[in-house]
Parts: C-alpha cells; sequence; structure tokens
C-alpha cells in the first residue's frame, strides 16, 4: 500500500472543523466508492462514518502520485451532493 501523506491544507481543515486526525485515513482506506473529479481533476473517497454524532457521508479530496497518496481535504457532503455530483457526470467512478 502507497504511503498516506496529509496536506497543510488538511491538517488545517481537520482543526477548524474539529475533525479527529485520523479519520481522513480511515475514510480513504475503507471506502467503497472513489471517483474522479473532472472539475478539479483530484479524486474523491466517499465512506460513511459517525461525525458530530451523526452517520453520514464524508469525502476525502485526495492525489494519487507514484509513491503516495496525498490527501487534500476531508468534509462532510450534504444529502443531495454526491448524487447531484454524479448525475452531472462531474464525478466519474474510478
Amino acid at each position: 500500500m502507497k504511503k498516506i501523506v496529509y496536506t497543510s491544507h488538511l491538517e488545517f481543515r481537520l482543526k477548524i472543523r474539529n475533525i479527529p486526525y485520523d479519520l481522513p485515513k480511515k475514510i480513504f482506506q475503507e471506502a467503497r466508492e472513489h471517483y474522479h473529479d473532472t472539475a478539479t481533476g483530484h479524486c474523491v473517497a466517499i465512506d460513511r462514518c459517525e461525525f458530530e454524532g451523526k452517520v453520514r457521508d464524508m469525502a476525502v479530496t485526495y492525489d494519487s502520485k507514484r509513491y503516495a497518496v496525498e490527501i487534500i481535504t476531508v468534509h462532510p457532503l450534504k444529502p443531495y451532493q454526491k448524487h447531484s455530483r454524479i448525475n452531472s457526470g462531474r464525478w466519474k467512478k474510478i
């Protein structure tokens, strides 16, 4: 498995959103859904997990490099976001 690296942007977002430090790595490793975001060129992993007392879809945006996976950001998805981005063609399943 490739090494998982957190960007400084991700570390900042973890602090301001009060997201547990290991959660992005867990989401990436356990996600059953991975997409290519045609608008940004990044990849997105989605997994359901508990966050702020609710079970919800969480998205991790990442780039897969030759020797590492660089996680860029993490955020909870609103209920309509995933379906909207898939249906519009913005997210393509990988």
